[in-house]
């Protein structure tokens, strides 16, 4: 919310966007995914064998390998910033790549830092301490908002000068993030000793987990990293757009499917491949919870996103187009989100299995199928527009969205054929799945009912964004939105009793305990 008020669409904001993601491809390539997926199951295992002091000689050894690459790769990063980022932004003018290779080389060694926080992330959830390690990620946020807020708001720096203080705070961030961890990793770790020695027990096999496991993360960076490529050789502000829409698409999928797998892997893993009748059970249940959250968002997504993007976001530097085309990217991306969020609790199972090549032959796919489709898409697409005069925005991020859509849906089927083959029939009954779309459907009823209601002016689609924010009410779309959210979830959360697959929500923010 702050970025969209102070940075909005503009060039800035795709300068932003694209040099946040340049180096959280190292990030995402060594940090929480790639390492949960090689670490936890050996990390966990010794544990769960009372083998402590191997476990923590196991932890030092992974530490130190993980620090010398990723502070090796931040480094030559930042050397090469300035020859790789005019290939791959060739459509920006000097002064917008000038600023783009500036903000990369500050936000390398962030990287760095955060990649070492995932190794502590690693650390607590094999000790089944997850609180710590996720909100610990506040601090980093913390430290990018009071940034914006002191420099932009109370400085009223230029955009150009604010988005290098926003680097130097996502700096300082990355340190806080890593600091308030370490009480409760120390305190854990038994026999710790920090060192490079690949002889250390477990290691080798972390490593060789580790490849494929890099593998199938790599191409699934490399797909996201193309779409941010690719956008920009769209219209101006298409990184951005992008960006706020992955900011709403990715929050389910970071609260419910990442969350479900990141505490699934390592009970899994204590009960290793052998254990058929647990791993089914606890697949059954982990898919079960994603659907009771994921398929109402979807939903809402789809037909109550403009409401949620102008609540959150418009005002500021954020205009009505930058709603409208958001909103567009958002709802495209939303026809993948239950795929997208379920295949991480799939690939948690095979990990759990030691089987790392599957999920990463069938990310490959994923990617190829995603790049062709989004290619094929986003340059036809980048001729419609949104908007009048000079705020107006194109909806060629709209096809780079339908190909991850496609994409996901493509991974999702082909990791629960695979998963089938390998441990039998795993899926919730589909009368519980097909209750709970209906209960999605009385859900999207009330929602549109409430849209109407509150709004009474607002049409479900077109030109009302012109009028949700008028200057006098800055609160009316917060509200709209607040209240329109409010009556949907009611309404699902009723129908699904009704219906009997309602859930209590405790049990989806917790992960249950045999």
């Amino acid at each position: 919310m702050a970025l969209a008020r102070f940075l909005g669409t503009s060039a800035v904001a795709d300068v932003w966007g694209a040099a946040l993601r340049t180096p959280n491809v190292i990030q995402n390539l060594l940090g929480e995914g790639t390492l949960s997926a090689s670490f936890i199951p050996v990390y966990a295992r010794l544990l769960e064998e009372g083998r402590n002091e191997e476990a923590g000689r196991f932890a030092g050894a992974i530490l130190g390998l993980l620090t010398v690459t990723a502070f090796t790769a931040a480094l030559m990063g930042i050397a090469l910033a300035p020859f790789v980022m005019p290939l791959l932004f060739p459509e920006w003018d000097a002064d917008k790549v000038g600023l783009l290779i500036d903000v990369v080389r500050v936000l390398f060694v962030m990287t760095a830092i955060l990649v070492v926080s995932a190794w502590a992330l690693g650390v607590l959830n094999s000790h089944r301490r997850f609180l710590v390690s996720y909100a610990a990620p506040v601090a980093w946020n913390g430290a990018l908002i009071a940034a914006l807020l002191w420099f932009g708001g109370v400085q009223g720096m230029a955009p150009a000068r604010l988005v290098i203080a926003l680097a130097w705070a996502g700096v300082v961030g990355g340190l806080l993030q890593l600091v308030v961890q370490l009480p409760w990793v120390v305190p854990a770790l038994k026999g710790f000793r920090l060192s490079v020695d690949r002889r250390v027990h477990g290691v080798a096999e972390a490593l060789r987990n580790f490849a494929p496991v890099v593998a199938a993360r790599g191409v699934l960076n490399v797909s996201s990293y193309l779409d941010m490529i690719l956008a920009g050789l769209l219209a101006g502000g298409a990184i951005a757009v992008l960006r706020y829409a992955q900011t709403l698409y990715l929050l389910p999928i970071a609260l419910f499917g990442m969350s479900i797998a990141a505490a699934e892997l390592p009970e899994m893993s204590r009960r290793g491949a052998d254990a058929h009748d647990a791993l089914v059970t606890r697949v059954r249940a982990a898919l079960d919870q994603l659907g009771f959250v994921l398929v109402p968002t979807m939903l809402a997504f789809l037909l109550l996103g403009d409401l949620f993007v102008a609540g959150l976001f418009q005002g500021g530097e954020f205009t009505a187009a930058s709603t409208a085309a958001t909103y567009a990217v958002l709802a495209t991306y939303a026809l993948g989100l239950p795929a997208s969020a379920a295949s991480r609790t799939l690939s948690s199972s095979f990990y759990a299995m030691r089987d790392t090549a599957t999920p990463a032959r069938i990310a490959v796919l994923r990617v190829v199928v995603s790049a062709v489709i989004g290619v094929a898409l986003m340059f036809p697409l980048d001729r419609v527009e949104v908007g009048s005069g000079d705020d107006t925005l194109r909806l060629g991020a709209t096809g780079l969205a339908l190909g991850a859509a496609v994409g996901s849906w493509l991974e999702y089927l082909l990791l629960r054929r695979a998963l089938t083959t390998r441990i039998g029939v795993h899926a919730p009954e589909f009368s519980r799945r097909a209750r709970r779309w209906a209960a999605g459907g009385v859900a999207v009823v009330a929602g549109v009912g409430a849209k109407w209601a509150f709004g009474s002016r607002v049409p479900l689609h077109g030109g009302w964004l012109e009028g949700v924010l008028p200057a006098d009410s800055p609160l009316l779309a917060p509200a709209l939105a607040f209240g329109t959210a409010l009556v949907f979830g009611v309404a699902y959360l009723a129908a699904t009793q009704a219906l009997g697959v309602g859930m209590p929500l405790r049990s989806i923010l917790r992960r249950g305990r045999s």
